[in-house]
C-alpha cells in the first residue's frame, strides 16, 4: 500500500488532490443485461467506472470482452464516456457476459451463462496494466474470480501498492467460503450489505450475534481499515479498526423506479470521497444520496452527464469538463 501517496490525498484539500491520486482499477465482470425488451450493459465494475468517470476521478475497467457486437458497444461506450480502455482486452473465442433476465409473476429471476470473455481475464496483461497505472485503490467484488480471471486479480494485486475497496456482491451460485476469505485477506474495505453481512458471517462461521459484532470480527479478523454496511432504504454504517461506528440514517425517498445498481453508486462514491479526503461522515452522506437518486431513474448508468452536475457541484468537484 502507498501510504504516503493516500496520506497525501487525506490531507490536501479537494481541489489540491492530483490526478494521480484519483486512480482506480475497476476489476472484473462487464455483463450485456439481455431482457424481453432491452439489452444494456452492466456488471458492478462497469457501472462503478461509469461513476468514477463522470464524477472526475481516473478509473480504468479492467475487463475482457467478447469479439462481438456486445464488445464493440462496450468499446464504443468507453470512449463516448472518456475512460482508459487500457484495461479492456479482447477475447477473440468467448462471448462478452450476458445476464439474461426473466420477468414472472413474481418477480425478476436473472441467470449468468458460464464460460464467457470476462471469466478469462490474461493475468499478464492485467499486471502490465497494473504497472502502467499505478492506482491508488482497486476494486473488485467476487463474482469476477471465475474461471482464469482469478488468476489475473492475483496478479494486479501482486504488482501494484494501492488500497483495495472489496465490494462483496454475492452472487449465488458462485459463492464459496475460500473465495470469499482469499478477498477479505486482500481488502482494505469490505463493503456489504445488511443479508450478505449475514451470510458472510454463516460462511465464515463468525461468532458474532448482531451485525455489529460480526463486522468487529469481519474488520479484527481480516485485518481490515474498516467494513460498510448499506441498509438499503435505512440508511448506511461504517466500523473501522478502532470499533468506532458511524452511521447515515435513510431519507424517505419522493419514488423508486429501479434499485438496481444502487450499491454499485454507493460504492463508487465512497471510493471517490476516500480518495478526495472527505470526512468519514460526508462519505457516508454522500454515497447513500447518490445511491438514492440512482434509485429515482431507470438503469444502474445514467445516459448523461446531466445526472451528475448537481453532486459534482454540490461537493465542489473539479473534473476538467467545462460543461459541469
Amino acid at each position: 500500500m502507498n501510504m504516503s501517496r493516500v496520506a497525501i490525498a487525506m490531507q490536501q484539500p479537494d481541489h489540491a488532490v492530483h490526478p494521480a491520486d484519483l486512480s482506480v482499477v475497476a476489476f472484473g465482470e462487464t455483463l450485456v443485461e439481455q431482457s424481453r425488451d432491452h439489452s444494456v450493459l452492466g456488471g458492478a465494475p462497469f457501472n462503478v467506472a461509469c461513476h468514477l468517470g463522470a464524477l472526475g476521478a481516473h478509473p480504468v475497467l479492467m475487463t475482457r470482452a467478447g469479439k462481438d457486437a456486445p464488445g464493440e458497444q462496450l468499446q464504443q461506450t468507453m470512449s463516448e464516456r472518456g475512460l482508459d480502455k487500457r484495461g479492456l482486452q479482447r477475447d477473440p473465442a468467448r462471448p462478452t457476459g450476458r445476464l439474461k433476465v426473466t420477468e414472472t409473476a413474481t418477480g425478476r429471476t436473472s441467470s449468468i451463462p458460464s464460460d464467457q470473455a470476462y471469466e478469462h481475464i490474461h493475468a499478464g496483461l492485467a499486471r502490465m496494466v497494473g504497472l502502467l497505472v499505478h492506482p491508488a485503490m482497486v476494486y473488485f467484488g467476487t463474482l469476477s474470480q471465475r474461471g482464469e480471471s482469478r488468476r489475473a486479480l492475483r496478479q494486479l494485486l501482486g504488482a501494484v501498492d494501492s488500497r483495495v475497496f472489496l465490494d462483496v456482491n454475492l452472487t449465488d451460485p458462485w459463492v464459496d467460503a475460500d473465495t470469499l476469505r482469499w478477498s477479505l485477506q486482500q481488502a482494505s474495505v469490505a463493503k456489504l450489505n445488511e443479508a450478505e453481512l449475514t451470510r458472510v458471517g454463516n460462511f465464515l462461521s463468525l461468532d458474532g450475534v448482531t451485525p455489529e459484532a460480526r463486522a468487529r470480527e469481519l474488520v479484527t479478523g481480516f485485518g481490515l481499515e474498516r467494513v460498510v454496511i448499506t441498509l438499503g432504504a435505512s440508511g448506511a454504517w461504517t466500523l473501522d479498526a478502532a470499533g468506532s461506528i458511524e452511521s447515515v440514517a435513510g431519507k424517505p425517498m419522493p419514488q423508486v423506479v429501479d434499485t438496481a445498481g444502487a450499491g454499485d453508486g454507493f460504492a463508487a462514491v465512497f471510493i471517490l470521497g476516500t480518495l478526495r479526503g472527505w470526512p468519514l461522515t460526508e462519505r457516508l452522506a454522500r454515497a447513500d444520496a447518490f445511491a438514492r437518486a440512482l434509485c429515482q431513474i431507470r438503469g444502474a448508468v445514467p445516459a448523461g452527464q446531466d445526472f451528475y452536475r448537481p453532486f459534482i457541484h454540490d461537493w465542489q468537484i473539479e473534473t476538467g469538463d467545462a460543461q459541469a
